[in-house]
Parts: C-alpha cells; sequence; structure tokens
C-alpha cells in the first residue's frame, strides 16, 4: 500500500476567497490547449487566425462548463436538482461531467464553425489532441481533491483516501489520467503530425476516450446513489459505450468519405 499524500485542495488563501487546486487545472488545461490549437491551425486550418483560436476558446470554455453541469445535473442527479433547481448554478460545490462537457464543446464547435463559415469536422480535428491534456489535468485534480476514488483493492500501489473508509483502494483517477490523458495525447500527436481526412482524428478521440474510460470504470467506484446499473455496469460505462462505436465509425468513415471525394 502507498500512502495517500493529502495534498491540501486550496492552493491558497486570502481572507474568504480561495484558490483551488482544482480550478487551477482547468485553467493550466486552457492555458495549454491554447498555443497547441494555435500552432495545429497554423499548420492545418491557415483560414482560422490567431484571434479566430481565441475566439474558439472562449466558446469551448463555455461548451465545457454548461454541458459539464447540466450533464452532471441530467446523468447522475435529476431527482435531488429537480427538487432544488436552484442548486444547478452552485458549481463552486461540485458536480461536472465529462460526457456532458464534450457535447457542450461539440456545440459549441458547431455554433463556432457554423459562424466562421469553417468545416465543423476540421474544427473538432483541430481541437482533439488538446482535449487530453485537460482530461489530464482534470484527473490530477480529482486525485488532489480526494474523490471518485477507486474500488477496494489489495494491489501495493492501493491508497486510503480521504472520507472514503480506511480500506485501501485503486488510485483510479491516475489510472485515467494515464489512459485518457497521457496516452491518448500521444496517439493523438502521433496521428495528428500530418493531415488527416476531415472527421478521423475527432473519432479516433472519441473513441479512444470511451475505450479508457470503460476499462477504468471497472477499478473505480460506482457513484454512491446509483450503483451499479444493468449488466453491472456503471453510469459512466453505459456513456462510454456508443462513444466507442461511434468513435470508430467515424474514424472508419473519415478515409472513406475523402477518398471518394
Amino acid at each position: 500500500m502507498i500512502a495517500y499524500p493529502h495534498l491540501d485542495p486550496v492552493m491558497l488563501q486570502i481572507g474568504p476567497l480561495a484558490l483551488r487546486w482544482y480550478g487551477m487545472m482547468y485553467t493550466l488545461s486552457f492555458l495549454l490547449a491554447w498555443p497547441l490549437i494555435t500552432h495545429r491551425a497554423q499548420r492545418f486550418l491557415p483560414r482560422l487566425t490567431a484571434d479566430g483560436v481565441g475566439d474558439l476558446m472562449v466558446w469551448l470554455i463555455v461548451g465545457v462548463v454548461l454541458g459539464g453541469r447540466l450533464g452532471y445535473v441530467i446523468f447522475y442527479k435529476p431527482a435531488v436538482y429537480l427538487a432544488a433547481p436552484l442548486d444547478i448554478i452552485k458549481v463552486w460545490e461540485g458536480g461536472m461531467s465529462f460526457h456532458g462537457g464534450f457535447m457542450g464543446c461539440l456545440l459549441a464547435g458547431w455554433w463556432f464553425s457554423r459562424k466562421q463559415g469553417l468545416s465543423f469536422l476540421e474544427v473538432t480535428d483541430l481541437a482533439a489532441p488538446a482535449v487530453p491534456v485537460g482530461l489530464f489535468f482534470g484527473r490530477i485534480g480529482n486525485f488532489i481533491n480526494g474523490e471518485l476514488w477507486g474500488r477496494m483493492s489489495d494491489v501495493p500501489w492501493a491508497m486510503v483516501f480521504p472520507n472514503a473508509g480506511p480500506v485501501p483502494r485503486h488510485p483510479s483517477q491516475l489510472y485515467e489520467a494515464a489512459l485518457e490523458g497521457l496516452l491518448l495525447f500521444a496517439v493523438l500527436m502521433f496521428l495528428g503530425r500530418k493531415a488527416q481526412p476531415p472527421g478521423f482524428l475527432i473519432g479516433v478521440f472519441i473513441a479512444g476516450y470511451g475505450l479508457s474510460r470503460f476499462v477504468v470504470e471497472f477499478a473505480r467506484e460506482p457513484d454512491a446513489h446509483l450503483g451499479l446499473l444493468s449488466l453491472g455496469l456503471s453510469m459512466g460505462q453505459w456513456l462510454s459505450l456508443p462513444m466507442v462505436f461511434l468513435g470508430f465509425g467515424l474514424s472508419l468513415w473519415a478515409p472513406r468519405r475523402h477518398a471518394a471525394g
């Protein structure tokens, strides 16, 4: 067993104002994604100017925050927020869903592409390698917060998490950071080093994330209020399964469409 580091979730406290590591991880994700998308735009989509990338980033921030919050409300706690709808806006209390945030980003990207007269698939391919950057830092933020811990385990690297009882558990946040973040980033950067058919990279990302999340969920503790659902799968797995099929389909369709066109 490895000792959990017990990091203070609050990075800096100034009077009543608290700067939290989790919020800093979101900020760092966008700060690193911005130059990456700018660089890729210069190579693969020169019609999108530096100012245009800035506008795209604003849309994506709005999409991930609104989509992530609404996704959590709809997928995980609809009854709770139906009883207290004003609590939906209390994002500082936690509660974000990747699947909702991703759908929010897709909608924001679609709207941006439409307004700018750009191909939606080209824009999504442009941003796809940057998404694992946010996933990596987001999972590190979960680990620092001591939340979204794994299932009970006796593996040598198991940890006892605060508020999770006295038994050792999988550090599933780090598994997700490694698979959804580092590995998926490496794959997308390798494939994205040269021009690809529109829709290919975003298809690889969708399939790669869905598969990574589905696998890691076997080591992650299901949400206490939901438990395991049909076939012994968690909500995260049921939400990820369509992504696997959709992503593989898109990544296979994109080259064929490009060749036919």
